[in-house]
């Protein structure tokens, strides 16, 4: 029996085969961008004449566009002066107790400059999970990008060094030991660029002005390989990967990797043991709902309660077309691809266009000569949707959202109750509890 990976062939972008072609610096803010053009607010000394507070706005080339409440006055730059110049006329003028432009707040939100973020609407867009709020809000919570947290990616392996002709991923910064039990040896590497795609996901670094981000872009990611280069892994591999990541520290272990679904519970008892071990040493486990857009069931380790099974939604914030249901299914996150044919049911009705060809997932992994690295097209899958929900875990705990640790029955439920409802009202078997919301569970 073998597990693979759940995801698609990528293709390169066009324009953006190496990364190295993302490096380009993001403008930074000019003072003018941040106060209204042509505004002043004006307030003059108690006793000041009408006539006096004429002559000043006169001067200084403004008139009154309306009186704010508390007796201040919101003033319009006239005849092609500059609001530096009106502010500091009137300035000069004794009666005047201050005059100030009027200066622009944004939403207490977190833009990064990574390049390749416009391409990413499964955290920013209509049907991502809420990623800008989310940062501020962990920053805020003392812990930024996850800082902190420990997640073990159990998959092909990661481009996390160089070793002979194998090259560090560019925008991956921060790893813990982790070990190869394909090759049975310390060096966890990836040669599909599977395990390297996912780990971005999770957390490539953020706000560099190259590639990518990452959800839990300042947690740490434990390299675990137990899938080999064609993508196939096996039971022994993989309990002996979930117990090595339990033991050594991981807060969250992801798992982008299915059993054939003919595979029972009765057929993986090693496995299923691992995940029991994982669980109670407090480790939250994620897992695929799987590619066989099966209506009814999902393979394993996702068929197993021990794991928050996560189904993959589009940009179209509709069920993807591959993606399994089952009422094993927990929550939904962004896998990408096209749409599956409507429910019946309104929000489908309304969202789902399987015609449309649907969007790629981007994180930096590797290129078609395995040394360079690139952000993909073609990418999609339940693999792509499960490590959100894993920088999602990740940043719960970071943040001590739910105290300093939380049990992972408690992760999995504050992820659940603040997920976005699709389809119809309620819990479902495409969707679980929803599209997950990281700026709702970090509020």
């Amino acid at each position: 029996m073998s597990a693979r990976p759940t995801d698609r062939l990528p293709k390169l972008v066009t324009g953006l085969a190496v990364l190295a072609v993302l490096a380009v610096a993001s403008p930074t803010a000019r003072a003018g961008d941040l106060v209204r053009r042509d505004e002043v607010i004006v307030r003059y000394e108690p006793g000041t004449r009408q006539s006096e507070r004429a002559a000043a706005e006169t001067a200084a080339g403004t008139r009154v566009a309306r009186v704010l409440p508390g007796g201040s006055r919101h003033l319009v730059v006239q005849d092609g002066r500059t609001v530096s110049d009106a502010v500091a006329m009137l300035r000069r003028d004794p009666h005047v107790a201050y005059a100030v432009p009027n200066y622009i707040a944004r939403a207490s939100a977190f833009y990064p400059n990574d390049r390749g973020l416009a391409l990413q609407w499964n955290f920013l867009g209509p049907f991502g999970i809420n990623m800008s709020e989310a940062w501020s809000l962990a920053q805020a919570r003392g812990a930024p990008g996850g800082r902190g947290a420990v997640i073990a990616v159990l998959d092909t392996g990661v481009a996390y060094r160089n070793l002979g002709a194998q090259r560090r991923a560019p925008d991956l910064h921060a790893f813990v030991r982790g070990y190869d039990f394909v090759d049975d040896d310390p060096y966890p590497l990836d040669a599909n660029g599977h395990g390297t795609h996912v780990a971005g996901t999770i957390a490539e670094a953020t706000n560099n002005e190259i590639g990518a981000a990452g959800i839990a872009y300042a947690a740490r990611i434990m390299p675990v390989r137990t899938l080999d280069a064609a993508g196939d892994g096996d039971s022994v591999t993989i309990s002996r990967g979930i117990r090595y990541a339990a033991s050594h520290g991981a807060d969250v272990i992801n798992l982008s990797l299915e059993f054939a679904p003919f595979v029972d519970a009765k057929d993986i008892p090693d496995v299923l043991a691992a995940l029991r071990y994982a669980r109670e040493r407090g480790v939250v486990v994620t897992a695929v709902a799987g590619n066989g857009a099966n209506a009814s069931q999902l393979p394993f380790p996702a068929r197993s309660s021990r794991v928050i099974a996560v189904a993959a939604t589009t940009a179209d914030g509709c069920q993807a077309r591959y993606s399994n249901a089952g009422v094993q299914v927990d929550v939904a996150a962004p896998g990408g691809g096209p749409d599956a044919a409507p429910a019946d049911d309104d929000w489908d009705r309304a969202h789902c266009h399987p015609e449309a060809p649907g969007r790629s997932i981007y994180q930096e992994t590797l290129s078609a000569d395995a040394t360079r690295f690139a952000l993909p097209s073609g990418y999609y899958g339940t693999s792509m949707a499960t490590p959100h929900v894993a920088g999602l875990a990740a940043l719960i705990i970071a943040t001590k959202r739910l105290g300093a640790h939380p049990s992972p029955a408690a992760v999995q439920q504050l992820i659940e109750q603040t997920s976005r409802d699709l389809g119809p009202p309620g819990y479902d078997i495409r969707y679980g509890h929803g599209l997950i919301d990281a700026a709702a569970a970090l509020r």
